[in-house]
């Protein structure tokens, strides 16, 4: 039998996490006799929020995690260099620019084999947008293998310089068998956020930041509010904007017919729901929208990122241009307006995660990249000997 792959997936989040951090974690859960993973997360000293940990341990995953006094703590340069070599890794599958950037100094400083997911760049400081973002581009094109999660990021990448042939497209692919809606919970669900039996349940979920532009979903709601005057709308997650969003609603005189939340259970959430709504002005390929097609929910999703590539226009969802109000009020007029045409779009979404969009069927490729690269290290190091 073949020795397995040792893979080191590297992360560095501050606070929550997000859609990146659902996929590792997951990839961590699935078994596989050929690839050996070990998750290891960067965490903040100072950070209070960061459960990655807990829930990872919970799992029974093998999991690391190396603190850090600022993120720029020097002293995790000997522990990661450590850990890899005591784990004798093969593959250091980087994150995000931080990672990605040590993935490439530990592939000169112990041998082992660069790799990289890019789930975009959607931080929105100066300090991201204008240095490390276009730094992490062009260091990513000296990688041997990148896998994107849009064919929009893997153009942004050829643009910076990567070689098309060394970026491949994976989707973002989600548990169809873990994400299911159940009808008997739907009561429960609709009664715990104050849902009424003939009330229209219409929700977003994500961080509450400039770049999910809910503040374009409010005013929407706000237009069509007195055509459906059961229609309710809970936006769900925290974030920097929440006092200047319930501000927005207070104005605006919805404060009884729009709630923010806070962080919630996705699955219990989408069971109260008639409607996901995504408004957001930049995504790399966003899980919630895969969260609301496993889950059966109505979408209406802005064209951004991967989106369009995963819920299809007409097909599984309606997709409209980010930054128009009125495109986003008149598509959730639509839905809500035309019920069986919404039926159809929902069930078209289901059988797509069951198929194309399932987890098993991203670990697949993701598997096969590994393979490939391993493979292609070992014939070109049997070819200079």
């Amino acid at each position: 039998m073949k020795k397995p792959i040792r893979v080191l997936e590297l992360r560095s989040v501050y606070g929550t996490g997000g859609g990146p951090d659902k996929t590792i974690v997951a990839s961590g859960q699935r078994a596989d006799e050929n690839i050996s993973l070990t998750l290891c997360y960067l965490k903040n000293a100072h950070d209070p929020l960061f459960p990655i940990g807990n829930l990872a341990r919970s799992l029974g995953l093998d999991y690391v995690e190396i603190e850090e006094r600022h993120s720029l703590d020097p002293r995790i340069w000997s522990t990661l260099k450590q850990l890899v070599q005591s784990r004798r890794i093969d593959i250091v599958h980087g994150h995000e620019y931080k990672t990605d950037l040590l993935a490439f100094f530990l592939a000169r400083a112990t041998g082992t084999i660069p790799f990289a997911t890019a789930h975009g760049w959607t931080g929105h400081s100066w300090r991201e947008r204008r240095l490390y973002y276009p730094a992490d581009k062009r260091l990513l094109a000296r990688f041997p293998r990148v896998a994107a999660v849009s064919s929009e990021i893997k153009q942004e990448l050829v643009i910076h310089g990567a070689r098309a042939e060394r970026i491949d497209v994976v989707l973002n692919g989600i548990d169809p068998g873990r994400f299911r809606r159940q009808p008997a919970q739907q009561p429960e669900a609709r009664m715990r956020w104050q849902i009424g039996p003939d009330e229209i349940a219409i929700g977003s979920v994500g961080r509450l930041e400039p770049q999910k532009r809910f503040d374009l979903l409010i005013q929407a709601f706000h237009e069509l509010a007195d055509r459906f005057p059961a229609a309710r709308l809970l936006i769900a997650g925290e974030g920097s904007l929440k006092d200047q969003l319930q501000a927005q609603i207070d104005t605006i005189g919805r404060r009884d017919r729009i709630v923010l939340t806070g962080q919630v259970d996705v699955t219990p959430f989408h069971h109260a729901l008639d409607l996901f709504v995504q408004s957001s002005e930049y995504e790399g390929t966003p899980n919630v929208v895969l969260e609301a097609m496993a889950l059966e929910t109505a979408i209406v999703a802005t064209d951004v990122g991967g989106t369009s590539e995963l819920a299809r226009h007409d097909l599984e969802a309606l997709i409209v241009p980010p930054g128009s109000v009125p495109r986003l009020r008149d598509a959730m007029l639509a839905v809500l307006s035309q019920p069986a045409s919404a039926r159809d779009r929902v069930h078209a979404a289901r059988r797509r995660v069951e198929t194309d969009l399932s987890f098993d069927h991203r670990m697949q490729r993701i598997n096969g990249l590994y393979e490939n690269l391993v493979g292609s290290t070992a014939a070109s190091t049997a070819r200079q000997r």
